[in-house]
């Protein structure tokens, strides 16, 4: 909530009413020579604070323009509500009544706002504890709020102002509000619509007249904001599909005289639909011409979309900056045929000067070195301007992570036409962090992890972190460096050092009829340290090149698949070569509506205990439906193979089934299973009816396919969205064939957000094509999960 400073329209009556009585009483003195000043009245405001405010001084001619002039000046202050100026002989007395002093301002029966941002704008207008009270400044304090509340569709509020004096010339001053129901719009009526029926422009408008979401989203209670804002997206949908004198005559908003009900009228004029005749280039195009044409989104038989001209106006501009043109001038003008009912465009365009970047300037780093910013930077000082440089370099310092801002000003140097200056702004962002918490899912249970992160360490822009989690089925340790810029090309290097162990997903396990605890099965354990390095070689594609060196050994516990009989009770060792490529043109990381990412990682061992090697693929397509619905698609293939005559060790293999995988299932139940297992003898033995242990797999195929849309009522929170989805995928041993009628399927509904505690994705889904003794679980949530 936000209140208008406006001190001279707040203090005017009373200064002017005081001023008319005090100053008759200054100008009936004669004029004297003033030979001490005296002051009485006051209670806690300095003496000196008078003596420095007024234009008298000690041996000064008093007449009746000094007497009103220093009335003036003391009321000036807002701190008296009354200053009377009196002769004692030589002496001036200066008699004042100080105005009481706010002891606390509370709010009674507000919930609609929070009461501390209801005190923040208080004390922002000067209403704050020890300020002066201003009964004109109160009342127009609660005229605002009475304001605000009618921005909430609240009409019936009512609000006191009790103001309560106190012992040493203090007063409490008390909000009491009365909020009542809010008014709901009960109609929405367009009239004047010929070419579109009345439903579907209503569809257009985020205010409606409820639903069994409106008590969430509160999309039908009325605000001017809302409502002008519908009005321009109405505009939009008619100038998108040709009308171009499409216009808005009036709008008339109607409340009941309860004030609990609201109706809407706009009355629209559509116009005739028009037709695009023909685009022509006139100016000045670098001799460029069929570069720019293929810029152009209008097209000739096609109806007038505002939107595209915006675009190519938009195109031409940024295609002029490529080549230092900074300030180049477009412009298209329609030609318009009423008769025929068609419009021709003339786009003119004049590039101007050229110019180049005289200085990059950085605001705002307090804590980041510069270098961090200015390396990410691909347009340089003493350069030309490159708009398309600019606009990735602005990327590549947001995609650091370390601002929730980041913004690029183009300043014209004074004197210098063809030079400009940037200006990059950044908000920094605590980048370090302690975490202590714990997390529950559907598969692995409670776990608890603690963190130490500090992602731009000492404003180097190096990474540390220690992670620790637990599970049921995992427990990790993990110590790691990255250096983004180990060399001055841009290759980074990763350090990790890392303590895991885990129990591979299984069913119940019986014996004698007895469950046995899942913390008395068996469990890998594997330790072991990599370095990795990072060598862009292009802006969006990175490869990867690393060493490690990994020590794997199966603590026997009780009921060992007889698969992992070959590598218990001993340590086996491999030293991975490992290679990955990236590439990444989503739109957002977090929430992605555009674009396309594609992950590839290798990793082969050819020496040590254990020889192989493992591929897998992921691939993320993002396409727009609509404006706000977003069609995704998700594949990933996994392969792995022993080498040397040895097979492939087991526990590299990949799992599938529940989230992030194929949902529906239970977290890694698909592919091959166990059935025998290593009895406490060490004798071989079959599990009881009904147990198993998930064996995962060598080859892993996965697709993932989702229709996501924004959950009503969001807001700004883009990264909580619902979706629908349909799961394909299979697990396979090493030897067996990747068989179709293999495959399981699922479909369901899900929600996913990015929350406070990490990625959040919860789903319910359907098995459609499943197999006897598949382990479903149709409801799977989990935080930290991803796609």
């Amino acid at each position: 909530m936000k209140f208008t400073k406006n001190r001279f329209s707040v203090r005017t009556a009373t200064a002017v009413a005081a001023l008319l009585c005090a100053a008759q009483a200054a100008w009936a003195l004669e004029p004297f020579k003033v030979q001490d000043i005296r002051v009485e009245g006051l209670q806690r405001v300095e003496a000196g604070t008078i003596f420095a405010s007024m234009p008298l001084r000690v041996g000064d001619d008093y007449n009746d323009d000094k007497g009103a002039a220093a009335i003036r000046a003391l009321f000036a202050l807002g701190l008296f509500k009354d200053v009377r100026l009196e002769a004692n002989g030589n002496v001036l007395v200066v008699v004042v009544e100080e105005r009481p002093t706010i002891a606390g301002v509370d709010f009674v029966g507000t919930k609609e706002f929070d009461k501390e941002a209801l005190q923040k704008a208080m004390r922002d207008v000067g209403l704050a504890e020890g300020r002066p009270f201003d009964k004109a400044l109160a009342d127009r304090a609660e005229q605002e709020l009475k304001r605000q509340y009618i921005n909430r569709s609240l009409y019936g509020a009512e609000i006191v102002t009790t103001v309560t004096p106190i012992e040493r010339n203090r007063v409490n001053l008390t909000f009491s509000v009365t909020e009542g129901d809010a008014a709901k719009i009960n109609d929405i009526r367009i009239v004047g619509n010929k070419a579109f029926s009345e439903s579907t422009l209503k569809k257009q408008f985020d205010q409606d007249t409820g639903g069994w979401l409106s008590w969430y989203t509160k999309s039908d209670r009325y605000a001017r904001s809302k409502l002008n804002a519908d009005l321009e997206t109405l505009r939009s949908y008619y100038l998108q599909r040709g009308y171009l004198d499409f216009r808005i005559d009036s709008t008339q908003v109607a409340i009941s005289p309860d004030k609990q009900k609201i109706s809407l009228v706009v009355n629209i004029h559509e116009g005739e639909k028009f037709v695009v005749s023909g685009v022509n280039l006139e100016g000045n195009y670098l001799e460029r011409e069929d570069e720019f044409k293929s810029l152009v989104k209008i097209r000739a038989g096609q109806p007038y979309n505002a939107d595209l001209v915006t675009e190519t106006t938009k195109a031409f501009s940024d295609h002029f900056s490529k080549f230092g043109f900074a300030f180049a001038r477009v412009e298209a003008v329609p030609e318009i045929d009423r008769e025929n009912n068609r419009v021709a465009f003339v786009l003119r365009s004049e590039p101007s000067r050229r110019a180049y970047v005289r200085r990059i300037q950085l605001t705002g780093n307090d804590r980041t070195r510069d270098e961090v910013i200015r390396r990410e930077f691909r347009q340089f000082e003493s350069s030309w301007y490159d708009g398309d440089k600019i606009k990735l370099s602005r990327d590549r310092v947001d995609r650091l992570g370390y601002f929730t801002e980041v913004d690029v000003d183009t300043q014209e140097v004074p004197g210098s036409p063809d030079q400009v200056d940037l200006v990059v702004h950044v908000k920094e962002k605590p980048t370090g962090a302690v975490t202590l918490g714990a997390g529950f899912s559907s598969a692995e249970k409670v776990s608890l992890s603690f963190g130490i992160k500090q992602e731009n360490a000492f404003g180097s822009g190096n990474y540390l972190g220690l992670d620790v989690n637990t599970s049921k089925y995992n427990r990790t340790l993990v110590v790691s460096t990255t250096d983004p810029y180990f060399t001055q090309d841009g290759i980074s290097r990763t350090i990790d050092a890392y303590y895991r162990t885990s129990r591979p997903y299984s069913g119940d396990v019986y014996v004698d009829d007895s469950l046995v605890k899942s913390e008395d099965l068996y469990k890998i354990v594997s330790k072991g340290a990599s370095v990795r390095f990072g060598v862009p070689f292009t802006e969006i594609d990175t490869v990867y090149f690393g060493v490690g060196f990994e020590q794997t050994s199966i603590d026997n516990g009780v009921y060992m698949p007889i698969q992992y009989k070959d590598y218990a009770d001993k340590s086996n060792t491999a030293i991975p070569l490992t290679m990955g490529w990236g590439r990444d043109s989503r739109d957002s990381a977090l929430a992605p509506n555009s674009g396309r990412y594609q992950r590839f990682n290798a990793e082969w061992s050819a020496a040590g205990d254990l020889k192989y090697v493992k591929a897998n693929y992921q691939f993320q397509q993002y396409l727009p439906i609509t404006k706000s619905m977003t069609f995704a698609m998700n594949a990933e293939l996994g392969w792995g193979k022993g080498l040397g005559g040895k097979p492939y060790p087991i526990f590299k293999n990949f799992y599938a089934g529940g989230l992030g995988s194929v949902r529906g299932f239970e977290q890694g139940s698909l592919g091959p299973r166990a059935n025998k297992y290593i009895g406490v003898n060490g004798i071989e033995q079959t599990y009881s009816e009904g147990s198993y242990s998930y064996l995962g797999g060598a080859k892993k195929a996965v697709m993932n396919f989702e229709l996501i849309a924004p959950f009503p009522g969001a807001g700004n929170d883009k990264t909580l969205r619902w979706f629908t989805f349909v799961d394909v995928g299979g697990i396979y041993g090493e030897n067996d064939p990747i068989r179709a009628n293999e495959l399981r399927a699922s479909a369901g509904i899900g929600l996913s957000w990015i929350s406070p505690l990490g990625p959040l994705r919860l789903a319910w889904a359907n098995p459609i094509r499943k197999k006897n003794g598949d382990e479903l679980q149709k409801l799977q949530f989990q935080i930290g999960t991803s796609f």
